[in-house]
């Protein structure tokens, strides 16, 4: 007498993690995304790193080098890539194309596509950032943070914020178009805030108490305090965290799937 043996069954993923899945590929078939929050902070940086002022202390940066000053900055640069530059016109494009739309049909729901688009460039403006630092330590001697905590803390109040930026950018563009110009003028005016151009700290004293009230001058405040040892000053984590908590209510507000 014989048994029937029961059918192995294999597991299937789930509509979330299939949606993540096939974003991840799509994602990682995109070379210039890549190239420019990947590859572009960490070259940035070894490009000024080669300017021999920009390595000698200087006193009236209390005897810190120019370098020094720019990591930070090197980091928030890959934020501003994938948050501004990089994710909105993504998620527009889909929207134009009616993928959105299309997907309100299928019982995979549109918020999956948005929370693993948010979820992968976060993870790589984090990995940029963590790659900025190795460049920053092991080719030009940069310090690693002081505290460590307070860095962590840092920058994901300042991750949340640009994507929590890039998601309100996506509900304001109706057009790639109007996404890309939208996002050429917000990264300009970003990467100043964050001190691409001028660090911060070198910043005259009005202009500076000006810039640290957007995200990524108080990012790029604390970040450096907590790169000196410090613990990063409340009001620059509560600017980033009041920032981010708008901008993403605002985002969940207005935006559309279609």
């Amino acid at each position: 007498m014989t048994t029937a043996t029961p059918a192995r069954t294999t597991a299937t993923p789930t509509p979330w993690a299939a949606v993540l899945r096939a974003e991840t590929r799509l994602f990682l078939r995109e070379p210039g995304g890549l190239f420019w929050i990947l590859v572009f902070p960490s070259a940035l940086l070894t490009i000024l790193g080669l300017i021999p002022s920009f390595r000698d202390p200087d006193d009236a940066l209390g005897g810190r080098r120019v370098i020094d000053l720019y990591v930070p900055v090197s980091v928030l640069l890959a934020m501003i890539m994938a948050g501004i530059g990089a994710m909105p016109p993504i998620l527009t494009g889909y929207r134009e194309r009616g993928i959105l739309r299309r997907m309100s049909t299928t019982p995979v729901p549109p918020s999956a596509l948005l929370t693993a688009q948010i979820a992968l460039h976060g993870a790589a403006a984090l990995g940029s950032a963590a790659l900025v630092m190795t460049v920053g330590r092991a080719v030009f001697g940069v310090r690693l943070p002081g505290q460590p905590f307070g860095y962590v803390l840092a920058l994901l109040l300042a991750t949340a914020s640009v994507l929590g930026l890039g998601a309100l950018l996506c509900a304001l563009s109706r057009t790639t178009k109007a996404s890309s110009a939208i996002g050429t003028v917000a990264n300009l005016v970003m990467m100043f805030t964050a001190g691409v151009w001028i660090p911060v700290q070198t910043m005259p004293e009005t202009l500076r108490r000006i810039v640290e009230v957007t995200p990524f001058g108080a990012a790029s405040q604390a970040l450096d305090r907590a790169a000196s040892g410090g613990w990063p000053g409340w009001v620059q984590l509560g600017v980033m965290a009041l920032w981010a908590a708008v901008v993403t209510g605002l985002a969940t507000r207005l935006f559309r799937w279609e």
